[in-house]
């Protein structure tokens, strides 16, 4: 259920795999994902596993509706209607914030001693739009000073093909994005922008590609991942967690 899960302090910090749910076909089985095809039922089953996992209750984790975009909600509690954004901050203990990915890079964010945490949704889009930057602000809104952020599955740079202009225009803005795929085409490295932007930021970046092998954690080599670069529209969704233990 876990790929990754770690803590510091009262921070805990998680990345799930694809196992451990109850999803079938191309969702299987631990599909977080609402909107690519699989059944509801099933999909909140999950929801309640990863939270159970978490020691958590389902209410206790707040999961937006991700846009690409540059929006950031902060909250205190799970809203009755789900935030639409990209990022989410909260301060609160025993409220897990969650984001979802099938190939686009999940931060998770934390000041460990002031109890601020979050997380962000950057893909390619959200990558130039600014969510880093926007998200790593509500944190320090919240009362962040000394920022943490781990950096979980998503498509590596040599797997992430492009066309050569997009490459350029996504450079242009985040230079460290340019890449080049293993079989030697245009590609972007989303998670190295956003880990430059992170640093630039004054953030300290955990990256799990950077401490492991890479494939492990590129989502379109490791089966044991969703990728929608290699199932397509019908893949399931990771998740990235965290949330301040009380």
């Amino acid at each position: 259920m876990f790929a990754f899960r770690e803590s510091q302090g009262p921070i805990e910090v998680a990345f799930t795999d694809r196992h451990g749910g109850v999803s079938e076909g191309p969702w299987e089985s631990l599909n977080l994902g609402t909107s690519n095809g699989d059944d509801p039922e099933r999909v909140a089953r999950n929801h309640e596993i990863v939270a159970t996992g978490l020691g958590l209750k389902p209410d206790q984790v707040v999961r937006m509706s991700q846009k690409h975009g540059d929006v950031v909600a902060t909250v205190s509690s799970r809203p009755v209607d789900i935030p639409v954004a990209d990022g989410l901050v909260a301060t609160t203990p025993d409220l897990g914030l969650l984001v979802r990915v099938a190939d686009c890079v999940p931060v998770v964010l934390a000041d460990v001693d002031a109890g601020v945490i979050g997380v962000a949704h950057a893909g390619r889009p959200g990558l130039t739009a600014g969510i880093v930057a926007t998200t790593v602000a509500g944190l320090r809104a919240a009362g962040a000073g000394s920022i943490v952020a781990w950096l979980g599955p998503r498509v590596c740079g040599s797997c992430y093909e492009v066309p050569a202009q997009m490459r350029e225009d996504v450079a242009a803005a985040v230079p460290d994005a340019w890449a080049t795929t293993s079989w030697d085409t245009p590609a972007i490295d989303v998670g190295a922008g956003v880990a430059s932007q992170l640093r630039d930021l004054g953030v300290d970046v955990l990256d799990l590609m950077d401490a492991d092998d890479s494939s492990r954690w590129c989502t379109r080599e490791n089966t044991d991942l969703f990728s929608y670069r290699r199932q397509g529209q019908h893949s399931g969704r990771l998740g990235g967690l965290v949330r301040i233990r009380s």
